[in-house]
């Protein structure tokens, strides 16, 4: 596809480009030549006129251009685009090489360099999420070509984000290739058996960055009574028992998440493990533990994202602090405190400040045993830091 027409950078304001930042932002915008329908294909250049990337547009964003490719002669075209995930899923077939895992991510948008696109394989079947209006232009030919590079029996869209309403996108949800999933598709992980539900779980379905996380946390959790926050459907829970945990306890929200964890359990031949299922607030819940004097030997936090913008970081680090002292007002000495944070606003530096200063507060020297992110198959590339969101501690309450 040529392009439909030129953005003109403001003088000084190339430097981002220039580093293969993938996002060029409305400030940085000096004019516009040509009459461009959102998703169509904008070459950018510099103050002066020298191409310097390629990508497509959206006016109805803050992010006016996310950027392809750096290369004047590369033509932006289905081709590319399948030649773009033909390289991504390729860097995935160590991940789905042996029979004990066949659910991971295989496209993870700007870090694949493919920018609003995510594609989730769970055993047979492909489940995407088209982000912005440049990549549901594409979506058809980005179909065809999954359908062409994998051996699924379907491919499901949950493209029902609040994401796409800033990019002047409707939710879309619904199968676009092959078979409709089952209400609950089974995976494994590690040689562990899951169940998903990719049509209406959180996410695509399942917290498949936290694959290598949980075999790190159940590590620890061998002789420890456990208290698994923010549960949904138990995985942690499932890890922490196979390594010989004398207790879990989940909590979560949702009645039908901690079912599914049930399930979890008896998949794993794992019925008849002392594990208890709480349904509250966690807030709530960690509160009236602490009133009853309960403690545990080790804690997981694993919440879901408390900042979606930048004006609720300060909220959401208050959040994090307030969960994080509870932990460790729970923890009996020397217990293990397993903390994440997937909030992409929220760093790495700035999560281990909330945890100290829950630490001042909770009175408990905290020591950092190890620094964790999230799996291989959601890559960070240098150019995009924004791109790493997952962090976890894993901590020891002295």
């Amino acid at each position: 596809m040529k392009p439909a027409g030129t953005i003109k950078l403001k003088a000084g304001r190339e430097k981002p480009v220039l580093n293969r930042h993938p996002w060029v932002f409305s400030g940085a915008i000096a004019s516009k030549r040509g009459d461009p329908a959102n998703g169509d294909i904008m070459d950018v250049v510099d103050d002066r006129g020298r191409f310097l990337a390629r990508g497509y547009y959206n006016r109805q964003s803050q992010i006016v251009v996310r950027l392809l490719t750096w290369d004047p002669a590369t033509e932006v075209d289905a081709a590319f685009f399948c030649q773009r995930i033909q390289q991504a899923v390729v860097r995935r077939a160590d991940i789905l090489a042996t029979s004990d895992t066949n659910a991971c991510r295989l496209v993870h948008a700007e870090s694949d360099l493919l920018p609003g696109l995510i594609v989730d394989r769970y055993a047979g079947y492909l489940v995407t999420q088209f982000l912005t209006a440049g990549m549901e232009r594409w979506k058809p030919d980005i179909v065809r070509c999954l359908a062409k590079l994998s051996d699924v029996w379907g491919i499901y869209d949950r493209s029902d984000v609040d994401v796409r309403e800033k990019e002047g996108l409707a939710p879309s949800v619904g199968t676009l290739y092959g078979e409709t999933p089952p209400d609950a598709v089974e995976i494994r992980e590690h040689g562990f058996r899951f169940v998903v539900d990719v049509k209406g779980g959180q996410k695509t379905g399942f917290y498949l960055d936290q694959r290598v996380n949980r075999a790190r946390v159940a590590a620890y959790c061998q002789e420890r009574e456990v208290l698994n926050a923010f549960a949904y459907t138990g995985a942690f829970a499932v890890y922490a028992l196979t390594a010989g945990a004398a207790r879990v306890v989940n909590i979560d929200t949702s009645a039908e998440a901690l079912s599914r964890a049930n399930h979890h359990l008896a998949l794993n031949g794992l019925t008849g493990k002392p594990a208890e299922n709480v349904v509250g607030d966690v807030f709530t819940v960690l509160r009236q533990y602490r009133d009853e004097g309960r403690q545990f030997d080790l804690i997981i936090l694993d919440p879901p994202k408390f900042a979606y913008a930048r004006p609720q970081v300060e909220a959401a680090c208050r959040g994090y602090k307030d969960i994080n002292l509870l932990a460790m007002q729970l923890l009996r000495p020397d217990g293990i405190l397993c903390s994440f944070s997937c909030s992409g606003l929220v760093s790495a530096d700035l999560f281990q400040k909330v945890l100290f200063g829950a630490s001042i507060d909770a009175r408990r020297d905290i020591q950092v045993l190890e620094k964790l992110s999230q799996a291989a198959d959601h890559p960070v590339l240098l150019a995009f830091p924004e791109g790493e969101y997952l962090k976890g501690l894993i901590c020891r309450a002295l």
